[in-house]
């Protein structure tokens, strides 16, 4: 590795600068994990799966802990602001890395819409007299300038919005234990209420049912190999945040999964609303349902804010490669790609004005056509692995300094799983059908594109 290749110098060399501190990425990588579908959407998964919802969780989890430790590999033997839309270039071809980045810019584009009117049905709720349109362009506007500012202001908002949802997390896990053993006042021994009509109550096929679910909650960990390219030590903060990801998914969603439904019997944890707020009522804490809301517009912001970056640094990566135009290579003094945020945040706020216009049509087919990106972008970052060890343990393998669990079976492995939850998601029910062939279509669109743009360019690769 030169001395242009080095980490420290990568940000640099693209015209970025290094201003994310340890604890930005650190902080980064706790948090990137937990969203709003895990304060609000992990009562209806429990509703449809049942006790055994954990089991779902768990291999969720188990299926991101894996893709999450190839992708550590690859980021601290090859540090790169493309991250994974690098590695599939490299390892399978122009055609993959074009479209996994473009997937992964599309659908957080999708995602940015999507919490800023998510963040304003919260406001609004509060203030039912401001129009909920208004709250949408007030949390995109905020946000924009959050990320304008500089790397580091976005890193620092990240801290604080993330350090939020983390407390509340330690808050419920802390009180929820003592509960569940009658150690908290109000509180019984009710750890049987996790087979209450047996642990399989639904079903096993429930239980893949809600891996198809539950899988799209953990999509943002990986955000932290693409930050971590913005801060002084990038291979030291991919490896701790990659090596700690393990502990991450067990104590924050199986870990809080498996409390909510000990807490209170499956059938009776509320669907609409948040889980955690009912559950906060239950160990007597005032006003649970207004302070369990006020965490949860601090996750859908902290969403936000990483889904703005996340699609502003992927354009910024893509234009390396001549797949976006040059300009967006423009940044400012600060060393703030400003054209790639403007572009990315443009089309949010179209989507978010579709979503008014035509929520039915329009923005139905923005959110549902990114649906199953996750599971492409993961079956991609397997399959670059697969290649990238190879290569790298005959020129390099000094540079394997963090190495994937039982290569290269398990890795297989990882592929395979991920390519079956896409299949399952045929067999599921119509609505994640209708996701997965949405997602096909933005899938060959992308890759028609590519193949398209090659033909003009005369370009082989």
């Amino acid at each position: 590795m030169d001395a242009e290749t080095s980490p420290e110098r990568i940000a640099e060399r693209d015209g970025l600068r290094p201003d994310l501190r340890q604890r930005h990425v650190r902080m980064i990588a706790l948090g990137g994990i937990i969203g709003a579908s895990l304060f609000i959407g992990s009562g209806a998964v429990i509703h449809t799966v049942g006790p055994a919802a954990v089991l779902s969780y768990a291999i969720g989890g188990l299926i991101v802990v894996l893709v999450m430790r190839m992708l550590g590999e690859m980021a601290t033997a090859a540090p790169s602001q493309g991250s994974f839309m690098e590695y599939a270039r490299t390892s399978l071809g122009g055609w993959a890395g074009f479209t996994v980045g473009w997937l992964y810019w599309y659908f957080w584009v999708g995602v940015v819409a999507f919490e800023a009117v998510a963040g304003a049905k919260l406001l609004q709720a509060w203030i039912p007299v401001v129009p909920q349109w208004i709250f949408s362009l007030v949390l995109m506007l905020l946000l924009t300038a959050t990320n304008l500012g500089s790397a580091r202001s976005f890193g620092e908002t990240e801290f604080w919005l993330a350090s939020v949802k983390i407390a509340t997390i330690v808050v419920f896990l802390v009180v929820g234990i003592l509960f569940v053993l009658g150690l908290w006042p109000g509180g019984s021994f009710s750890v049987g209420n996790i087979a209450q009509d047996g642990f399989l109550a639904n079903g096993p096929f429930s239980v893949v049912h809600g891996v198809v679910i539950v899988i799209f909650s953990y999509f943002g960990a990986e955000i932290v190999t693409i930050a971590a390219a913005e801060s002084r030590e990038p291979e030291a903060a991919v490896r701790k945040a990659t090596s700690s990801i393990v502990w991450r998914v067990i104590v924050f969603y199986v870990g809080s999964v498996t409390l909510l439904v000990m807490i209170t019997g499956w059938r009776d944890i509320p669907t609409t609303t948040s889980p955690f707020a009912a559950a906060f009522g239950r160990f007597g804490i005032p006003a649970a349902e207004t302070v369990v809301s006020a965490v949860v517009l601090t996750a859908v912001l902290s969403v936000l804010n990483s889904g703005l970056y996340t699609a502003s640094r992927m354009l910024f990566a893509l234009r390396g490669n001549g797949w976006a135009p040059k300009w967006i290579a423009d940044t400012n003094r600060r060393g703030v790609p400003w054209k790639a945020i403007l572009v990315s945040t443009s089309v949010g706020y179209v989507a978010v004005v579709m979503n008014f216009l035509s929520p039915d049509k329009i923005f139905y087919f923005i959110i549902n056509s990114a649906g199953a990106v996750a599971l492409f972008v993961y079956a991609i970052i397997a399959g670059s692995q697969l290649r990238m060890r190879r290569r790298l343990e005959a020129e390099a393998p000094e540079r394997l300094k963090l190495r994937m669990w039982g290569y290269p079976w398990l890795s297989r492995l990882t592929l395979a799983g991920t390519l079956a939850v896409v299949a399952s998601m045929l067999f599921v029910d119509a609505d994640t059908r209708a996701q997965l062939y949405l997602s096909l279509i933005s899938l060959a669109v992308i890759l028609g594109v590519y193949f398209l743009q090659r033909r003009r360019s005369g370009s082989t690769s």
